[in-house]
């Protein structure tokens, strides 16, 4: 008797820490993931808390004759250094991050073959493991689409997975080798217009997870303003076509994307313009003057000297500044719309938050981004 009842106690627990553990792998760590400047690293490096991310990308790394170089001489360096923060949090991930809005214009020439493809890969191989780190980000802006007038061609789409698909290839069989596991991750833009132009459905088998660039949705290329990194739609925009992130996410998911390998992208920065008509705090109207930048830190300043009002678009759970005085409006992120963010995030089972750029922030934004997705 006291046999059976052992042998019921030891099956107990075996059950007991066995579903625990199923219950661990089901909750999935929510990525963190940082975009940091390279230039940065020189006189901002003691500001990065390692230890509230789970991956940096590196930006960038640029595309010269079909291969993968180092943006800056002092790159090498750069990332050494990048890599001493593991010293802090050994989870962390460190990816080159590839192309961006400037360095994108080598990508097409670059995979436009079998052979061209097979020494951008094998470049691509030797740039990790020269610099010991963790994985590749490819951020083409944009595959059969000109981007910043970048060349291109329909051929880009099937190029794009044929390459993607080999990278996963070469990185795995390195995996093998070092008995770890190598991330291959892109940046996509929130458009179905670049969806349209890439194979989502067959290419996420080959990628760890994939960085919606859910930001930009307005700026210095229209004539009025909105919001530029909105949560969902803004009922008083008047125009046809009514971007958010929600929106992003859906079609995503709808071109064929994991909810689990989706990761948000946020904006540590603001985008305004001046002299715009005196309507509504400037929200939807016209926009004579000029168009500017502005990072979350010194956007801060700016409220502080009480000559801006911020408020609050209730439908698109988004903030926006408003200076009377001279016509300025600001469209941003702040700890609320994070907020808003993040439980978006937890309740649609994605795979976690991305934000460009690091150093645009005076660390508030990450700590409520941090403090929001621990709480799953």
């Amino acid at each position: 008797m006291k046999r059976i009842t052992i042998i019921f106690w030891c099956l107990s627990l075996c059950f007991f820490f066995n579903n625990l553990h199923m219950k661990a792998q089901g909750k999935q760590e929510k990525k963190i993931v940082a975009y940091i400047i390279s230039e940065n690293i020189n006189d901002k490096f003691d500001e990065i808390s390692a230890e509230k991310l789970t991956h940096i990308n590196y930006a960038f790394a640029n595309i010269k004759d079909g291969k993968i170089v180092a943006g800056n001489p002092k790159d090498k360096d750069r990332l050494k250094k990048i890599n001493t923060l593991k010293k802090n949090n050994p989870e962390l991930k460190i990816l080159i991050s590839v192309g961006g809005w400037t360095w994108s214009g080598g990508f097409s020439e670059a995979v436009a073959t079998k052979a061209a493809r097979e020494q951008f890969a094998n470049n691509g191989i030797s740039f990790l493991k020269n610099h010991k780190i963790d994985g590749i980000d490819l951020d083409w802006e944009y595959p059969g689409l000109p981007g910043a007038g970048n060349p291109h061609m329909p051929e880009d789409k099937q190029n794009f997975t044929s390459i993607l698909k080999l990278f996963r290839k070469k990185l795995d069989s390195l995996g093998k080798i070092d008995q770890r596991n190598y991330l291959l991750t892109i940046a996509t833009a929130a458009t179905q217009e670049y969806l349209d132009n890439v194979e989502l459905d067959k290419i996420h088998p080959y990628l760890d997870f994939i960085n919606i660039m859910s930001y930009d949705y307005q700026g210095g290329w229209n004539d009025s303003t909105s919001h530029h990194t909105n949560l969902y739609v803004s009922e008083t925009d008047p125009k046809d076509y009514k971007q958010s992130t929600q929106t992003a996410v859906k079609e995503h998911l709808a071109a064929g994307a994991p909810s689990e390998k989706i990761v948000v992208g946020m904006a540590f920065y603001g985008r305004g313009w001046h002299e715009t008509e005196n309507k509504n705090f400037g929200l939807h109207q016209k926009a004579l003057g000029n168009a500017f930048s502005i990072n979350y830190r010194d956007l801060k300043d700016s409220i502080e000297t009480g000559k801006y009002k911020r408020h609050w678009d209730k439908e698109a759970k988004a903030p926006f500044l408003w200076r009377e005085a001279t016509g300025t409006f600001i469209t941003y992120d702040d700890p609320q719309s994070i907020k808003e963010k993040a439980c978006y995030i937890l309740d649609n089972n994605l795979g976690g938050a991305m934000f460009w750029q690091y150093h645009g922030d005076d660390g508030e934004l990450l700590k409520t981004l941090y403090a929001e997705l621990k709480k799953h």
